[in-house]
């Protein structure tokens, strides 16, 4: 017998329909604007409004209070754009070889002053460098879904990894996520979420959680998690 899908399940794809057709729709929604706007003073429904301003302005406090909040959410990400440019994180210092050998005690005369300490000389450091272990081109899922820039997995210092998103551009969205997917074509159930897109242009990146295999991925998403849709992807060369 076949499962009739849950009222979440239909809110769900009726959002996700109206948010990939947001063009569409919004221009429909203003020719309908329009229509309603002269369907009105044919009707003398205008004159009525006037002769019952109460109601009137009931009515239109409660159309602004839903269309607003929908058409910003739906249409905000066309015009809103984001930028962030951080620096590559660096390696702790590893300390080389000691370079102060601790010396013989000798003992002073007893007629002579106290001996005065030596100060032990700081060990120096070496830092290691940075490794890029794997990248890859993003590019979009469609016409209006775009991405460009790369991704790389960066090896910071021994076990540390971390993906960096250089030069990187996407079309905004609401809800966007950063994640390290097996496959090199999308988005897999065991694909690992790194934190939300914390920019739209710019250059930054996320640290892999410790223990983190970098091999075991086969590309970097961009990844709408409330409407469960692809916006970019880069495959990872070998």
């Amino acid at each position: 017998m076949p499962t009739l899908p849950s009222i979440g399940d239909l809110a769900n794809d009726l959002a996700q329909a109206l948010y990939e057709n947001r063009v569409p729709v919004a221009i429909g929604s203003i020719v309908a604007a329009v229509a309603l706007v002269v369907l009105a003073l044919r009707l003398g429904w205008v004159a009525a409004a006037r002769r019952h301003p109460g109601r009137t302005g009931v009515v239109v406090m409660i159309a602004l209070l839903v269309g607003l909040p929908v058409g910003w959410y739906l249409g905000s990400p066309i015009i809103v754009r984001t930028s962030l440019v951080e620096a590559l994180p660096v390696s702790a210092p590893v300390p080389s070889a000691a370079s102060a050998v601790p010396s013989s005690p000798t003992l002073a005369p007893a007629t002579t002053t106290e001996p005065t300490a030596t100060p032990t000389p700081f060990a120096p450091t070496t830092p290691t460098t940075p490794t890029t272990l794997t990248s890859g081109e993003f590019s979009g899922t469609d016409e209006f879904h775009f991405g460009s820039g790369t991704a790389s997995i960066v090896e910071i210092e021994p076990g540390r990894y971390h993906l960096r998103l250089e030069d990187f551009s996407v079309r905004n969205g609401p809800d966007l996520y950063v994640y390290l997917s097996p496959a090199a074509d999308g988005w897999t159930e065991d694909a690992l979420e790194l934190g939300t897109l914390k920019a739209t242009d710019g250059s930054f990146g996320y640290d892999l959680p410790a223990g983190t295999d970098p091999g075991a991925f086969g590309s970097a998403i961009i990844w709408c998690k409330q409407f469960s849709h692809l916006f970019a992807v880069a495959p990872f060369s070998a």
